[in-house]
């Protein structure tokens, strides 16, 4: 437990990034990439997910070691969020909310082409981990860590009660021209990429917690995915690229009525928005904006576009 108390201490230190650096960009503002054009655009992406579930001996299904079931439900609610299902929590009738067209599958075959069902258990009581905790990404990956050209990574990670609510998760974000690319954390070549989540806030549990509803996944995926915060640089020009989230100049966080209720141009503020830092059972939106530049990652990002084309989510041959 003393390696894990050590991860806790820093993350507290650094909770508010989730999954983007803090404060102002320094040096001279970047060259802006291209802007997505906003609408609909045809296919629909699928992208192959493998969890690594790290844990200090629980038996499957117990504590830490996250049940099949917990999993599945969790790539479920993923597809309810992206996909805008009706008569699931991820629908919302917002003039400006959108379905990104883009699903998430548990990996079929493993790197060395056998069959897997995309989880891979790792009992971290019983290896020596020499990677630096405060190298978040690349100590879990030194676990278990799967080609990230075919496979989106997530670890859930086992953190004590007292990191329940103060650590949800992070992700790195894309290598991409996209504006404000810079506000996200790296992945590689600087480190190893994919999202880390407390498994405590992993899918739908009965956790006395308003993040139990499996959004904190739909949340950083979407920074792996290349979506910033709402408020982006934290200033009215430079928030997160995205025409139609009402422009915001500090966090939204808390509870449906969340504050503050107007946006920089004094329009009401999308509290609803699954990139801002509100409970699970406010978040339902993605906007058309948003989905343009998802799709835009997934069609020109390294370590992105050859996802979509991955063949880990075909039977083993």
């Amino acid at each position: 437990m003393e390696r894990f108390a050590r991860i806790l201490l820093f993350l507290l230190v650094t909770v508010i990034s989730c999954g983007e650096t803090d404060g102002e960009p320094s040096g001279p503002d970047p060259q802006p990439g291209p802007d997505p054009e906003p609408g609909p655009r045809p296919g629909i992406y699928r992208i192959p997910v493998v969890v690594h579930v790290v844990h200090e001996g629980d038996e499957v299904g117990q504590g830490h070691n996250l049940s099949k079931e917990r999993i599945a439900g969790q790539i479920r609610i993923l597809n309810e969020d992206y996909r805008r299902q009706e008569g699931t929590p991820g629908f919302n009738s917002h003039p400006d909310g959108a379905d990104s067209r883009i699903e998430f599958a548990l990996a079929k075959t493993a790197p060395d082409g056998s069959a897997t069902d995309g989880i891979v258990r790792i009992d971290a009581a019983t290896t020596d981990n020499p990677v630096d905790p405060n190298r978040r990404f690349d100590h879990y990956a030194y676990y278990s860590y799967w080609d990230p050209e075919q496979y989106l990574n997530v670890w859930t990670i086992p953190l004590p009660e007292s990191a329940i609510d103060v650590f949800l998760g992070e992700a790195t974000g894309p290598e991409t021209d996209l504006p404000g690319a810079e506000l996200l954390l790296p992945g590689e070549p600087v480190q190893a990429e994919g999202a880390i989540i407390n498994a405590a806030h992993f899918g739908e549990s009965n956790l006395d917690s308003e993040h139990s509803l499996g959004r904190t996944l739909t949340h950083e995926i979407g920074h792996y995915l290349g979506l910033l915060h709402p408020w982006g640089g934290r200033n009215c020009e430079a928030n997160d690229h995205c025409d139609d989230t009402p422009a915001v100049s500090e966090a939204v966080t808390g509870g449906c009525d969340s504050r503050p209720r107007l946006g920089c141009q004094g329009e009401p503020i999308m509290v609803e928005n699954y990139m801002n830092y509100v409970f699970d059972r406010c978040m339902n939106v993605f906007t058309n904006d948003q989905v343009a530049r998802m799709r835009y990652v997934l069609e020109n990002s390294p370590r992105r576009n050859t996802l979509i084309e991955s063949a880990a989510l075909d039977e083993p041959g």
